[in-house]
């Protein structure tokens, strides 16, 4: 079987034959856990998968969602009706390899169309054993999701038989109570010192005579976000999800930063003690996104929910008090707003769709978390300020 076996680990390479004809027609098929079946054709690697079947409202976007580590254990549904337009290139990719499992689509482009494009869509997805199904309704599986929640699914271009892949489906663990984090996250520090190219992205880049130094605590982190903070003058200490607070102290950070990541964020006991330890360091900076932010909440004592189907899309709004951010975002999971204490916590912003915790702060240190994602790749530029602000806050206690 070639693709991704549904007992192995996410960051199992699999070797990848040679690409199928883009007229190729193999069947697929997609079984999801409520017994629901969906047919189309092959696309990526044969083989067959299961994973937590979410979707991604994106217009564009499709190479960074399927190699960002937070979707690490999912089937992502795309509802823009044509993947591929513009091929795949080795700039554009959040990670080394796909950490999406199986990636479920309308329609794939046969020819991309971009002066950047390096290889298509499909061949990439042959390449890194993603397991696809094209030739889906993809309204109507958003419509489902959308009434019933997020479901596991398998998705099989191998012959496996519908029957055969629901008995699979429903022996596989829920996202609930999953620390992936520790699956996906580097097994060794590293530093980070490139930022984002000048030529394709024109935001703030600063050089401050002496970079702040920031060490980032890896749950699932995406190159982006390693970008975004070198901008901003940072130099990057990369640290595993497993880190102590010993070794974080050893490397005399001015600010720690605690990333994005998938699954279940109470899950992630390493990491929640961590983030405790730090709170205990009065004047250390503290900036936490998605999954880093989701840890904060629960070391203040909160408590995190799972969302019905999530968000994940690059239009959510969240608003304070007299401003309004266009987000890009990607969690399954959120905090509790009424379980976070409220002398010690500001809820700074909310998400407009249903009011969920978007951002907290801290009241009396220098500690924030937002839920959405600043560095916006893809997606729109509102929220890059953040890494001013945490610069801005190590810049006052220098």
């Amino acid at each position: 079987m070639i693709g991704i076996p549904a007992d192995a680990p996410l960051d199992t390479p699999q070797a990848a034959p040679e690409v199928p004809s883009p007229d190729d027609a193999t069947p697929a098929v997609l079984v999801l856990a409520d017994g629901t079946v969906l047919r189309g054709l092959a696309c990526g690697a044969r083989g067959h998968v299961c994973g937590e079947v979410v979707f991604n409202t994106g217009m564009t976007g499709y190479q960074e969602v399927l190699t960002d580590p937070s979707y690490a254990g999912q089937l992502v549904t795309f509802t823009y009706p044509e993947l591929g337009n513009t091929g795949v290139n080795g700039e554009d990719l959040e990670a080394d390899h796909a950490h999406a499992r199986g990636c479920i689509l309308r329609q794939l482009a046969p020819r991309p169309s971009s002066w950047r494009c390096e290889q298509t869509l499909d061949q990439w997805l042959v390449r890194q054993g993603v397991v696809g199904i094209r030739g889906v309704d993809t309204r109507a599986l958003v419509r489902h999701l959308r009434e019933g929640g997020a479901l596991n699914g398998a998705i099989a271009s191998d012959g496996t038989d519908p029957a055969t892949l629901l008995a699979q489906v429903r022996a596989a663990p829920s996202m609930d109570g999953l620390n992936l984090a520790a699956q996906v996250s580097t097994r060794e520090p590293y530093s980070w010192n490139r930022s984002c190219s000048a030529a394709f992205d024109t935001r703030l880049q600063t050089r401050p005579d002496r970079p702040y130094r920031v060490v980032a605590i890896d749950f699932g982190i995406k190159r982006a976000i390693l970008e975004r903070l070198v901008a901003h003058g940072c130099a990057v200490t990369v640290l595993p999800a497993d880190a102590t607070l010993e070794q974080v102290l050893a490397l005399e950070p001015e600010g720690v930063f605690l990333s994005n990541g998938p699954g279940d964020p109470a899950a992630v006991a390493e990491g929640i003690a961590l983030a405790g330890d730090l709170l205990q360091q009065p004047q250390l900076p503290v900036f936490g996104i998605c999954l880093g932010h989701q840890i904060l909440g629960l070391a203040l004592g909160g408590r995190s929910f799972k969302l019905g189907y999530g968000h994940r899309g690059l239009n959510h709004p969240c608003g304070s008090p007299g401003s309004v951010e266009i987000t890009s975002q990607n969690h399954g999971f959120a905090l509790d707003a009424a379980s976070l204490p409220a002398e010690r916590v500001e809820i700074t912003h909310l998400n407009l769709n249903d009011r969920t915790v978007a951002a907290l702060a801290l009241r009396h240190q220098p500690v924030f978390g937002i839920q959405y994602h600043p560095e916006a790749s893809p997606g729109p530029h509102d929220a890059d300020h953040h890494f001013a602000r945490f610069v801005a806050l190590m810049a006052e206690r220098r």
